[in-house]
C-alpha cells in the first residue's frame, strides 16, 4: 500500500456533498461520481485521514480564522464565479442544514421569470448574477457589430467597464443590482456581522459595491444592515488550500490531540 508524506488531507471540492460520509451529490460536470466516496478510497489507498467539504464552506472557514472574517462570530463567506456558493458561520461555527446540508445559497430565486438554472428553477441568483449571466446578459442586449463580442468574459465587461465603455457600464450596473439583492436577502435572514465576498467576478468589487450597498440600504430597513461589514477576501488564490486545512483541523486535531 503507498503512503503519504502528508497524514492528513482535506478535500474542498465544489457542489453538493456528505462531509461525514464522503459522498458526492448531484455534481453537474462529474456526473458518474454521485454516491461515490473519494474519501473513503484516498484513505484506504494511501493509509491518511481524509476530510471533505465543500469548497465554499471550507472558504468560509478559512476566512473565519485566519482571513477578512477573523473574529467576527457571524459570518457568511459569499463566492461569486461561473457560479455563486457560500458558507455561513454562526456563533463561530460551520453552519450546517439537515443530515449536514450544505445550504445553497446561490439558489435562491430572485425573478421567477427569469433564465432557467441548472437546479430546474428559473431566476435563481446563480443564474441571474454569476459570470457567465453577466457575460450572457450582455450579449443578448449588444447590437449588431458590437466591437466587444468575441472572448466576452466577465473580467473583460469589467475591463471594459472601467474604461468608460457603456454598454458594459449597464452590465456592471445590472450584476451589482442583482448581486446587491441576494446579499440583502441574507442579511434580513440572518444579520451576520460581516459577508466575505471572493470568486473571480468579486475581484472587481470596487465597480459593484456602490450599487450593491444602495441595493441593500433599499431592502434592509428593518435590519440593522449598517453593522453588516462587506469585505474583500483576503487569502486569495490559497483559500482552498488554507480551507481544506481547517476542514481537516475542525474534523479530526481534537480527536488527534486526545489520543496523543
Amino acid at each position: 500500500m503507498p503512503e503519504s508524506n502528508f497524514p492528513a488531507w482535506g478535500l474542498v471540492p465544489t457542489g453538493p456533498v456528505d462531509p461525514f460520509t464522503g459522498d458526492f451529490g448531484e455534481l453537474d460536470f462529474l456526473p458518474k461520481w454521485r454516491g461515490k466516496s473519494l474519501v473513503k478510497d484516498l484513505a484506504r489507498v494511501f493509509n491518511v485521514t481524509v476530510a471533505l467539504e465543500n469548497d465554499a464552506d471550507a472558504g468560509a472557514l478559512g476566512e473565519a480564522e485566519w482571513g477578512a472574517g477573523k473574529n467576527r462570530s457571524r459570518l457568511i463567506f459569499v463566492t461569486v464565479g461561473t457560479g455563486i456558493g457560500g458558507g455561513i458561520i454562526l456563533e463561530g461555527k460551520l453552519y450546517r442544514g439537515v443530515e449536514g446540508a450544505h445550504p445553497e445559497i446561490g439558489h435562491q430565486v430572485l425573478d421567477p421569470s427569469g433564465p432557467l438554472c441548472s437546479c430546474g428553477f428559473r431566476g435563481c441568483w446563480e443564474s441571474l448574477a454569476a459570470g457567465p449571466a453577466m457575460a450572457s446578459w450582455l450579449e443578448g442586449a449588444a447590437p449588431p457589430g458590437y466591437p466587444h463580442r468575441a472572448g466576452l468574459t466577465a473580467k473583460r465587461i469589467c475591463e471594459l467597464a472601467a474604461e468608460g465603455e457603456e454598454l458594459a457600464g449597464s452590465a456592471v450596473d445590472r450584476e451589482a443590482r442583482y448581486l446587491g439583492l441576494g446579499l440583502a436577502n441574507l442579511i434580513n435572514l440572518f444579520t451576520p456581522d460581516a459577508i466575505v465576498l471572493s470568486g473571480s467576478v468579486m475581484r472587481s468589487s470596487n465597480l459593484f459595491l456602490p450599487g450593491i450597498r444602495e441595493t441593500i440600504r433599499e431592502g434592509c430597513r428593518f435590519v440593522p444592515f449598517e453593522k453588516t461589514e462587506l469585505l474583500p477576501a483576503s487569502l486569495g488564490k490559497d483559500a482552498n488550500l488554507i480551507g481544506a486545512a481547517m476542514v481537516w483541523h475542525h474534523r479530526f486535531s481534537t480527536a488527534v490531540e486526545h489520543s496523543s
